[in-house]
């Protein structure tokens, strides 16, 4: 199994983000302009907060990377945060006055904040959900966006759009655009829909919550173009690759559902009538399924078809009209806490699932392909697209 490995650390009011990937073979070249336009993109959304034009979210490679390519150590960066002007005194490593603290005792329902705070015994719910905050996906996209170079090598191309906010929902058919199309839309789009009608619509009612102090939920859905079947396996649960990205989207914060491909539809429908039949190319040496309900993916290993996943993203729960709450200290029914935030995350969480789609993918290639540099890992690529042409 692949050893790539990635860990972060920061707290959202820190000093800043902190993260580790490891397990990246040596000789990737390392594109740090792309890397930081998809931190840009993270930034991007209609519907986001006043934070997104505090940060910008610079990121400097401390190591692993020489002359703009992987050494196949470990590679780490660091991401600024400009707010850390602002809570200096608040989010010290150092004691400082009570009175300085800036505590939070009245915890958001649907936050971490109680959960945390009763897991960590404490009455301060700013100790988790400083870490809580989704400001910590940034890490995870600058991470992601090494991966996708990596994949790019082999002609695998990540995106996504979105399907759904609030109940603004585009139409039935242009609920599975081929995924050329998908990548074919402005990444940098305020919502990346297809359909600008309902793009309108769903602008409209995000503005209509902002006034309200409420937030919205929705609906995207991430593609994966180019995938070589024989990726993941059914031999362990735990390396299935619908599991490995489920569990990497799911980890996405106000994720609260995954689906891959049709599998919602599916559940209701029969299985002459979901199961994508199979077919034979006989000029291009290869099999093919006349539909993609699977999503790309047959016990938990990719098919050659285009990997799609859809993830349903809740409404954030940092919201000005405040919901009931309980006291940390005192006990005492309150108001929960309000903490400066967005209004809508949908086209945000989309761009973090890229990453996530784009981190396990790569775990799952070098899992297959193996080899400590790009040269091997090129020609063991080329090895087994030879074995598929004479399949």
């Amino acid at each position: 199994m692949s050893l790539i490995r990635m860990i972060t650390a920061g707290e959202s009011h820190g000093k800043c983000l902190t993260a580790i990937v490891d397990g990246l073979p040596a000789g990737l070249s390392v594109d740090l302009g792309y890397i930081q336009s998809q931190l840009r993109r993270r930034r991007l959304g209609y519907g986001r907060g006043a934070r997104m034009q505090i940060e910008d979210d610079r990121f400097e490679v401390t190591a692993g990377v020489r002359h703009g390519q992987t050494l196949g150590s470990p590679v780490t960066f660091v991401i600024a945060n400009r707010d850390w002007e602002s809570w200096r005194i608040a989010m010290s490593a150092e004691a400082v006055p009570e009175a300085d603290r800036r505590e939070l005792t009245r915890p958001r329902p649907g936050h971490a904040d109680l959960a945390g705070a009763l897991k960590h015994q404490t009455h301060d719910a700013r100790d988790v959900l400083e870490r809580a905050s989704a400001r910590e996906t940034a890490s995870r996209v600058a991470i992601g966006a090494i991966c996708r170079l990596l994949l790019r090598q082999f002609h695998i191309q990540i995106g996504s759009h979105v399907l759904a906010i609030g109940r603004a929902r585009v139409p039935a058919a242009m609920e599975n655009l081929d995924g050329s199309a998908i990548l074919a839309i402005d990444p940098e789009s305020a919502l990346r829909c297809a359909d600008d009608v309902v793009a309108a619509q769903m602008m409209a009612l995000i503005d209509q919550a902002a006034q309200e102090g409420d937030t919205l939920g929705g609906t995207a859905e991430i593609v994966a173009i180019g995938v070589p079947p024989g990726l993941g396996t059914h031999t362990q649960w735990d390396r299935r690759l619908d599991a490995m990205l489920a569990s990497g989207l799911m980890s996405i914060p106000a994720v609260k559902a995954v689906e891959i491909g049709t599998g919602i539809a599916s559940s209701a429908g029969t299985g002459s009538c979901v199961h994508d039949e199979i077919f034979y190319d006989e000029k291009r040496h290869r099999f093919y399924h006349s539909s993609n309900n699977a999503g790309g993916l047959e016990g938990g290993v990719t098919n050659g078809a285009d990997l799609r996943a859809r993830i349903y993203v809740k409404p954030i729960p940092t919201l000005r009209k405040s919901l009931r709450s309980a006291d940390l200290v005192t006990k005492k029914a309150c108001a929960a806490a309000f903490e400066r935030s967005d209004t809508c995350v949908v086209p945000a969480a989309g761009v973090v699932a890229e990453a996530m789609v784009g981190l396990v993918l790569t775990q799952a290639f070098l899992d297959k392909f193996g080899g400590d540099s790009m040269i091997e890992l090129q020609a063991n690529y080329r090895s087994y697209c030879a074995l598929l042409d004479a399949y």
